[in-house]
Order: structure tokens, then sequence, then C-alpha cells
């Protein structure tokens, strides 16, 4: 804009008609504002919701409400500029209602979601009661050498009867979870990628928010999900993570386990994740 279009224009004071939707609080954002501004006369701004547009029913737009996560609707569906960085996950502390003394149940099915680490991170393993939407087990520790962590996992995994569980297989991710699947542990892999990573995280937004899920009154959990930040990238993608410093192996394990735990387990049984 500032070094092509906006000298093309000058010659004969020509127009330019900005469109776009919102990605945080980025150049776009201020070129908004100063159409918003009275004293910038050369300048308009406009603002138009999806439900403004008379050719898409109400009913659609509630819809889509119902089954997207509120930051996200804001920004594609109500046009609102939101900040970059923001909270990602709200209503953690009212989610976390699962009791903490939970114990194996015949007849319900336990799915697991695995995220590894070692030296300057953690590995952790949540375990969620599919049948009643509730996490009943979550272990995090680092530290250990490989093998011993899978003898934890393994053992976890035994003691839940879990049918299936999710890994991440970036990095070391690929040999542990074929070294689980020699013990006979239904484990399968799942990448972690720009691509992938983005709906795994706003399936669990969507869940916690709309309260199908109940979580435990784990402090590390319930602080690694309170704390956790995206950011909006040029290509308007949203960036998930931890902020510097900080740990999302917890949610990122408990990510993996609720993509199961919303999966039928007869579609489980005919394809791999």
């Amino acid at each position: 804009w500032q070094a092509v279009l906006r000298p093309a224009l000058a010659d004969r004071r020509g127009r330019a008609l900005m469109i776009s939707t919102p990605r945080g609080r980025n150049w776009f954002y201020h070129a908004f504002q100063r159409g918003l501004d009275p004293l910038a006369h050369d300048w308009e701004a406009w603002r138009a919701p999806t439900s403004a547009n008379g050719l898409i029913a109400p009913e659609e737009i509630a819809d889509v409400r119902a089954l997207t996560p509120e930051r996200i609707f804001r920004q594609e569906y109500e046009a609102e500029f939101l900040e970059d960085g923001g909270e990602v996950f709200r209503g953690v502390r009212r989610a976390a209602t699962a009791p903490v003394d939970a114990a194996p149940q015949p007849g319900h099915r336990y799915v697991a979601g695995i995220d590894w680490g070692r030296a300057n991170d953690f590995t952790a393993v949540a375990i969620l009661d599919a049948t009643r939407m509730a996490l009943v087990a979550l272990d995090r520790f680092s530290g250990d050498e490989w093998a011993l962590q899978r003898a934890r996992i393994a053992a976890l995994l035994r003691g839940w009867g879990v049918s299936l569980a999710l890994a991440e297989e970036n990095a070391m991710g690929g040999p542990n979870i074929e070294a689980l699947q020699r013990e006979g542990l239904p484990v399968r892999p799942f990448s972690m990628t720009a691509l992938s990573k983005p709906p795994l995280i706003e399936s669990l937004v969507l869940g916690i928010e709309c309260g199908d899920l109940r979580l435990l009154p784990d402090e590390v959990l319930l602080g690694e999900l309170e704390s956790y930040t995206y950011q909006t990238l040029p290509s308007g993608r949203n960036r998930y993570g931890a902020p510097p410093g900080l740990h999302d192996d917890t949610v990122i394990a408990l990510a993996l386990a609720w993509k199961l735990a919303g999966t039928p387990a007869f579609t489980l049984s005919m394809a791999e994740v």
C-alpha cells in the first residue's frame, strides 16, 4: 500500500476499497481505525457481520455458532478485531468438575492422548472416559529413559483398559509408538503440523466452552490451559502454543484424547486416526 498502490492513486486522486476478514490487530486494523476517525475526512470504514447478509438464514448462523469456538466465531462471522496472542480457552475452572478418585468402570470406553518429552519438556498422558466425557487420569513426568517412560505409559493404559491411544509422532514419537505397538498396546500416531494442530486445539476449545468435557481440577493442567495462547500469522492461520518459558504438554495430551473421545468407536476400528 505505502510503496506501490497509494503512489499510483496520487496523480488522479484515485480511490481504493479495502476488504478483508479481521486478522488480529494488524495493518488492516489500523486502516479500519483511521476510517472511523471523524478527522480523517478522506477515509471511511464499514463493518459487515454475517448476520447483515440477507442471503444467509439466521438459523444457519445459529448452527455455525453452536459448533464454533467463540473467538473464531467473533472474528470470522461477527467481523470483530481481536488481539493477537489472546486467550484461547475459556471456562476452564468451570469445567474442572471431574472426580479425582475415579476408577475404571465396566462397559465404559477409555481413550488416551500422549505427548512426548524428555530433557527440556515433559511427557504427558491424559485418559478420558469417552462414555461420560470426563478426564479420569493425568500423568506428567520427565527425565526418565525412553524405556522407563514407555513402561509407565503401558501400565497406565492397561490399568484403565484403554481401547485406543493417540500419540504425537513427531521427533522421538515414532520409535516410541512402534515400541508400544510391539507390546500389543493400541497406540496410533498423530502428526502435529501447522495444518493439523489448529483443528485439534479448536475442537478442544469448543468442548470446554460448551461444557461437553469435564476436567480434573489439576492445577498444572488448568494453568497450562489458562496461559495457552495463539498468534494470527500473515497467512491468516492461527498458531497455537504455550507462552515462552512455559509448557503445553498436558494441553496436547488432552487434545489428542479428546479427538478420540469424539470419534465413534466403530469408526476407529475401521480406519487409522
